[in-house]
């Protein structure tokens, strides 16, 4: 049987520039063959040629692909976790990790919501995205429950946190318990006196009885600081008193150390969030986290066990487990 002659040098030669007439600066195979002179079928050989002979190497760049690879790593790295990875695209600004990480997150809710289901709902920037995300989709006797008190001068004027939790329940027709107390109360006894009250029992008792926790992780180290940060809620002998001890991130305006531990941190004491057990203990909890500043605090709450469901944007997810590999 006959053999095809082997390329010559100058053939390849040929069909790299083709290739890269085609691949590099997009024309079409007519507009090369009119500037190099040639029929369009050699233009179409001399492309095959450049591929078979790996000339051209086309690499695919799947972000579903590796979504699934990044969701496995962090289901092997953290068994209790069942995570949802959702792809960017490559150089995309943070922006758009979180708009896309909102939209997942509220996609992933109308299937998770049941009827006549108390659901904790934290408040922030990253919720906040969820809210303007979601899809109205009536949910009967549902009821949603503020998590961490929001008590602050400049968001009774904004409306920030009560338009986040009311826009929730207005999606899903559902009922809506806000939690009108301090996000930090002044003095610890003053948050045990409160406590006390029988209006804020109440809510302390449906946030107990929740059947799904959502929440994010707060971060000073983010491109967007948490709302928690930057809204005027810490003073500077705060933060300061926040490195001292060590926190690196909060869930619900509760601070946790690098181990995912909050024993010892003085402004837990003062803070109006859910105590760190009842996160960690929660049946279901969903955990929504965008952007690279938020890292340290996403590997710091998977080290403490304080979610069971995650959605995060790939570039995130690559740097906890990077995290991850570094402390070992």
């Amino acid at each position: 049987m006959a053999h095809a002659p082997a390329p010559s040098a100058s053939q390849d030669l040929q069909a790299v520039r083709v290739a890269r007439l085609y691949y590099v600066q997009g024309l079409t195979t007519d507009a090369i063959a009119g500037e190099l002179g040639l029929s369009r079928p050699k233009v179409s050989r001399l492309l095959s040629h450049a591929r078979r002979s790996g000339l051209v190497e086309i690499r695919i760049h799947d972000p579903e692909g590796q979504a699934q690879m990044l969701e496995a790593r962090l289901h092997a790295r953290y068994p209790f976790l069942h995570a949802q990875v959702v792809g960017v695209p490559q150089g995309s600004p943070e922006t758009l990790w979180l708009e896309r990480t909102a939209a997942a997150a509220a996609a992933a809710l109308t299937e998770l919501l049941r009827p006549d289901m108390t659901v904790g709902l934290a408040w922030g920037n990253t919720l906040n995205a969820v809210g303007h995300a979601l899809i109205p989709h009536p949910v009967p006797g549902l009821t949603f429950v503020q998590l961490n008190g929001s008590a602050n001068a400049a968001d009774f004027m904004s409306g920030f946190v009560t338009d986040t939790i009311l826009r929730f329940a207005r999606n899903f027709s559902a009922g809506a318990q806000l939690f009108p107390v301090p996000t930090f109360f002044d003095d610890p006894s003053t948050k045990q006196a409160m406590w006390r009250e029988r209006s804020v029992r109440h809510v302390l008792e449906l946030q107990g009885r929740a059947e799904l926790l959502i929440y994010s992780v707060g971060s000073v180290d983010a491109s967007t600081p948490s709302h928690v940060y930057s809204a005027g809620y810490l003073d500077a002998g705060d933060l300061a008193a926040l490195e001292q001890q060590g926190a690196v991130g909060d869930i619900a305006t509760v601070f946790y150390r690098a181990d995912g531990s909050d024993a010892g941190l003085s402004l837990n004491a003062r803070a109006s969030g859910p105590p760190l057990t009842m996160i960690r203990g929660a049946s279901e909890s969903l955990c929504v986290v965008s952007g690279l500043g938020k890292a340290a605090a996403l590997h710091a709450a998977l080290a403490g066990t304080l979610m069971r469901r995650l959605i995060v944007d790939e570039v995130t997810a690559r740097a906890v487990l990077e995290l991850g590999d570094a402390g070992r």
